[in-house]
């Protein structure tokens, strides 16, 4: 049997809390339909919507050789 009861307020504010220091928002908008498209593409690729986003991105500044300081 589990003890599990949730998601505590402590666990929330920690995490809000990491999130500030630690990332950054990045905001994406598509035509109508796109979204869809790429979260079924997403899964497939066994990833979460966002994870698959910056895959991608990663993937064509590699590609392109794009991340060279001037």
């Amino acid at each position: 049997m589990s003890d599990y009861r949730g998601y505590t307020q402590a666990q929330n504010k920690a995490t809000q809390r990491y999130q500030k220091e630690k990332l950054a928002q990045l905001g994406v908008r598509v035509k109508k339909g796109e979204k869809e498209k790429y979260a079924r593409c997403a899964a497939r690729a066994g990833m979460s919507l966002a994870r698959f986003v910056v895959v991608a991105m990663d993937e064509k500044i590699e590609r392109d050789g794009l991340d060279t300081e001037e």
